[in-house]
């Protein structure tokens, strides 16, 4: 019986080792390290770490002003620079122009490189390598948004020195630090999975990635409903310091039916892979033409 016991859950290992899936990982894992050597390591995308770390060159001279005794903004002040910083340049600027440039390049940059046939020729279902294709942008949108932000953090808090570190580290600083990373990394899911569709489906992705940026921009004038079709509808509920809507700036940081956290959280997710889903059916029928390129 015992024999008999050993005999049936080593057939059942050796079955689960053949699953497809097994496959699926090794070559998702595959295409992650390709791309992400292209993507860290071009000179095409320097314009990306320019937009990451662009505010820690401003905030390192805010903090030379502050050691240096030539300013001396208060904390308070400072962490609602810090959240005018994050949503209106980083959300709605610099990460979604950055994902612009990494996702449509995904596709698009192998067919201008003309190196996307040895992708097609490889025994690798396409579904798998737009998935290993769009996780491999997101770890580079995200590790490089993520860390300019971080920078920018510290800068901020480090020169008031004692109250600093106590805001940080036994104050609301770390959970603040933990909800503006994690939006960076949706903000990344969502502008990721609407970029890497549109190179799919169109040549030339930049006009209508004028009007995702429109739509983005303006739908907080639209019907509730409507506006859950955007990535930043979810996105600004999950900011941890509010931004005082005055005047025009109402339009960027009022939410009219607010979400639960949850929702919030999934919003960006679900919307995703609803894209993703659409783009798998896409790439099953992209056909290279590098002639047309």
């Amino acid at each position: 019986m015992k024999a008999l016991s050993q005999f049936r859950i080593t057939q059942f290992r050796k079955s689960m080792s053949e699953q497809p899936w097994e496959l699926w990982t090794r070559q998702i894992g595959t295409i992650i390290r390709m791309d992400l050597r292209k993507n860290f390591f071009s000179r095409r995308g320097v314009w990306i770490y320019l937009l990451a770390f662009a505010p820690v060159a401003l905030t390192g001279l805010h903090a030379a002003f502050m050691l240096t005794g030539h300013a001396h903004d208060s904390m308070e002040a400072d962490t609602a620079v810090l959240a005018g910083i994050f949503q209106f340049f980083y959300l709605r600027l610099a990460i979604f122009f950055g994902c612009l440039g990494i996702f449509t390049w995904l596709f698009r940059g192998e067919i201008i490189e003309r190196s996307l046939h040895y992708y097609f020729l490889a025994p690798v279902r396409r579904e798998v390598l737009l998935l290993g294709k769009f996780l491999g942008g997101l770890l580079t949108a995200s590790s490089l948004f993520a860390a300019g932000f971080f920078l920018t953090f510290f800068l901020i808090y480090w020169p008031h020195g004692p109250a600093g570190q106590f805001f940080v580290f036994h104050g609301p600083g770390l959970g603040q630090l933990g909800a503006y990373l994690g939006v960076t990394v949706l903000a990344c899911i969502g502008y990721g999975a609407v970029f890497l569709a549109l190179s799919l489906l169109l040549r030339n992705p930049i006009i209508p990635a004028v009007i995702v940026l429109g739509w983005e921009t303006f739908s907080p004038v639209l019907p509730s409903l409507v506006q859950r079709a955007s990535v930043t509808y979810y996105l600004k509920q999950l900011c941890p310091v509010p931004i005082p809507a005055d005047g025009f700036l109402a339009l960027f940081t009022v939410v009219s039916e607010p979400v639960s956290t949850v929702a919030a959280v999934l919003g960006p997710i679900v919307l995703a892979a609803v894209v993703l889903f659409f783009a798998t059916r896409i790439a099953r029928k992209l056909e290279i033409s590098y002639v047309a390129e």
